[in-house]
């Protein structure tokens, strides 16, 4: 018998291990080359990379201070585990959800998102055009790009609104009546960036970016609400998005002021869920601003059933934060969530391939949440419940 070279063998297997599909499968993907390629809603997030300027990402990407709260809000969905139920009829799931008499294709809404022109030409448009074809809730930031007149015509009816206690009453009181006239039936009321904020990533990404910004940005805090459609007509002089001064008062204020639904958003206890509901708000929405408000460090998963407890069915319970996965919007419902937001997954979708983007990310999780529901043998929102899920370690709830 005659031996091979040990050259020869080598090279056949190193031949062999390139040609194995296991090793292709595990070797990192390049960018999407089209939405359709994703397989989850997180392999937009390299193709948003690849497709902003790096400031532009990191305003999007950024936490405050070590970007805790950022990571909590993901982290605390692995405290939940799912509880499958077998031997259930699963021919067909429902998954349409009922808000305020409107009924929505399914509890994945899209959370209101600012300055969407850093992420793509068209800004908000093609995200209303998105919601539009999927029958998806849309929640308008007033640091829009695109006026709520504009933003009705693409989504083929209002959009729910959501406001900045700006620093001057006169000036919130002229963007309620605006959105009042457009039809908006619901208004989210911002409340966690009272204090200010200290986006620490934003700040060094932000440093790694040479391009001169002055000329979209402007120089002065004015330029701010000038380049924003929502202000036109509006003497924005010393105006600021936060107001220090925020109390109870103004939320009664406001809910007098309105006929429109008024939601809080940035709920994140079971004292203030309380006050919402003694002071005749119309819903909560549990958030961190996407972990972009304060460092609790704690997750809005963690908080939601303390608050919907607090809520005690009186007034819808709704959150966003963290949200990637049918599984997370599964177990936001078993812990009592009507319905939840996304805000990085479609801006991820927006910035990498536009409106083809946000639907394809809204399908995704429609897919999963379909998926999931199936597993735990529930055949519409009504029977997903907290038998659904357990806890690998509750955290603590205060009380």
């Amino acid at each position: 018998m005659i031996e091979k070279p040990l050259s020869q063998d080598r090279r056949r297997f190193l031949a062999f291990v390139a040609a194995s599909p296991l090793l292709r499968a595990q070797q990192k993907a390049g960018p999407l080359a089209n939405p359709g390629d994703a397989l989850n809603v997180l392999d937009f997030e390299e193709a948003a990379r690849k497709a902003l300027p790096p400031a532009h990402f990191g305003y999007m990407a950024t936490g405050v201070d070590d970007d805790a709260t950022l990571r909590a809000n993901r982290e605390g969905f692995s405290r939940l585990y799912l509880r499958p139920r077998r031997l259930v009829d699963i021919t067909k799931a429902d998954l349409r959800t009922e808000l305020f008499g409107v009924v929505w294709n399914t509890p994945v809404g899209l959370a209101p998102v600012g300055n969407q022109k850093a992420f793509h030409d068209e800004g908000e448009l093609p995200v209303a055009r998105a919601a539009r074809s999927k029958r998806a809730l849309q929640i308008l930031s007033t640091a829009s790009n695109t006026s709520v007149e504009d933003i009705a015509s693409a989504l083929g009816e209002p959009p729910w609104y959501q406001l900045y206690p700006s620093s001057r009453w006169e000036v919130t009181e002229r963007l309620v009546r605006r959105v009042e006239a457009a039809g908006c039936p619901v208004m989210a009321l911002t409340i966690d960036t009272q204090a200010g904020r200290h986006t620490e990533t934003f700040e060094r990404s932000k440093r790694l970016d040479n391009r001169p910004c002055a000329s979209c940005h402007g120089t002065k805090p004015e330029d701010f609400f000038r380049r924003k459609p929502m202000f036109t007509g509006i003497d924005v002089n010393g105006l600021k998005t936060s107001n220090s001064a925020l109390s109870w008062e103004h939320v009664r204020r406001l809910k007098k002021l309105t006929s429109m639904k008024l939601l809080i958003k940035g709920i994140e206890t079971r004292e203030d869920a309380r006050l919402c509901v003694e002071n005749g708000v119309d819903g909560v929405i549990v958030s961190n601003h996407g972990g972009r408000a304060e460092e609790s460090g704690r997750g809005t998963i963690d908080c939601l059933p303390e608050i919907v407890d607090a809520a005690g069915g009186r007034v819808p319970v709704l959150i966003d934060g963290g949200i990637r996965r049918g599984t997370d919007i599964f177990k936001a419902l078993a812990l009592g969530a009507r319905a939840v937001f996304i805000g990085r997954p479609y801006i991820w979708g927006l910035a990498a391939f536009g409106q083809a983007g946000v639907e394809r990310v809204l399908d995704i999780l429609r897919i999963e949440l379909e998926l999931v529901m199936k597993q735990c043998g529930a055949r519409s929102i009504a029977e997903i419940g907290r038998a659904s899920v357990g806890y690998h370690y509750r955290p603590p709830i205060a009380r």
